[in-house]
């Protein structure tokens, strides 16, 4: 057996790392990995295969950026001719954004078995392109590893047979645990004025749904610096939401707005902030685990485990309704840390040991 895992963007890559590196230990599986280049930007991909010690990937598709189907396209008849040359036994894909959906349907096509880290992650809202990217990878898998009970669940309704299904944690909390001693921002928050202690709101947005409407973006930005007032707020800017703003870098009053930031450095950011405003998905996992108090800027989210079970609190889009959840969490004693179950730092590890017996055995 040999696999072959794909990835795209930088969420991707903080499954991937871990996945690779505990298959990497049992020695008698070949791995290739394939890096589509849907991020191609040197901060937003190279940094990160860097810091996170992934290996040079062993083909790069380079599709860069474009609408949907431009994209989806470009890595689907790119990827093809990767795996007729190179055919791998399994094709190992991760979470939910257009390479993962894309690889999953050549590879379905050329009779390839799909393992899909991460699986069975729902919002129940079809307006996002990730949502669509989930259901139509899982619709073709063989094998599912899963986070949490209620991924298992969606699985289960949509009529998946449990013995496919394999609970076996979260692998971005694998990252995040190997990380955290090279984890530290004290170079950017001095960069900002802000000492090591001081109280500071940390934010991301980049969805379509946060930041590709003008109007809506504009008036979370406004209400951000009104926040500001009462504590400052540190904003690495997507590239996506960069774009939109029109802004280059800088500071207006206590809102200061960077340059996107490495993994590491975001890490430190994350663990030292007060409180995180966000749209991402990843974010509310690594709050959780980290237990800082964080507000989701979403009508609904695939990771309920993260309210249920964590420090996550959706909010909405309504600026308003945002501005009154911050002052009530700066205001409130810290949240209880409660880590979900199998977020211990080993789930690459109950993949590879999966992935290891479908080697031997079949699924």
């Amino acid at each position: 057996m040999n696999v072959t895992h794909v990835v795209g963007a930088r969420p991707n890559f903080m499954k991937a790392a871990p996945v690779l590196r505990a298959l990497s230990k049992h020695g008698t599986v070949p791995q290739r990995l394939v890096h589509t280049g849907q991020h191609y930007d040197a901060t937003m991909s190279d940094r990160f295969f860097e810091q996170l010690e992934l290996p040079r990937p062993d083909a790069n598709l380079g599709v860069g950026s474009g609408s949907h189907a431009v994209q989806t396209a470009e890595i689907m008849t790119r990827l093809e001719t990767e795996l007729i040359d190179h055919r791998p036994s399994a094709l190992v894909v991760y979470g939910d954004v257009n390479s993962t959906m894309a690889a999953a349907i050549v590879g379905a096509k050329l009779h390839i078995p799909i393992a899909h880290v991460e699986a069975g992650l729902r919002s129940f809202d079809r307006t996002m392109p990730e949502e669509i990217n989930r259901i139509v990878t899982d619709r073709l898998a063989s094998l599912f590893f899963t986070t949490s009970a209620d991924a298992d669940e969606n699985l289960v309704r949509e009529g998946i047979d449990h013995a496919r299904i394999h609970r076996v944690g979260n692998v971005m909390i694998d990252s995040l645990v190997k990380s955290l001693p090279a984890a530290n921002a004290d170079a950017i928050l001095a960069g900002v004025g802000l000492a090591p202690g001081d109280r500071f709101i940390l934010v991301t947005l980049h969805r379509p749904s946060s930041v590709d409407d003008p109007e809506l973006l504009n008036a979370l930005v406004s209400t951000l610096g009104v926040i500001a007032r009462e504590c400052p707020v540190v904003f690495p800017v997507h590239l996506r939401t960069r774009a939109r703003l029109k802004t280059g870098p800088g500071s207006i009053s206590r809102l200061h707005l960077l340059d996107p930031v490495g993994y590491f450095e975001f890490l430190g950011l994350e663990r030292a902030a007060t409180l995180v405003i966000t749209d991402s998905g990843g974010v509310q996992e690594e709050t959780t685990f980290l237990g800082v108090p964080c507000l989701t800027v979403r009508d609904n989210t695939e990771r309920p485990v993260t309210i249920t079970h964590g420090t996550n609190t959706l909010v909405g889009r309504d600026p308003a309704t945002l501005l009154a959840a911050a002052k009530r969490s700066l205001n409130a004693p810290p949240p209880e840390r409660r880590v979900p179950e199998l977020w211990d730092g080993h789930a690459a590890e109950r993949i590879a040991a999966v992935l290891t017996h479908y080697a031997e055995t079949g699924p």
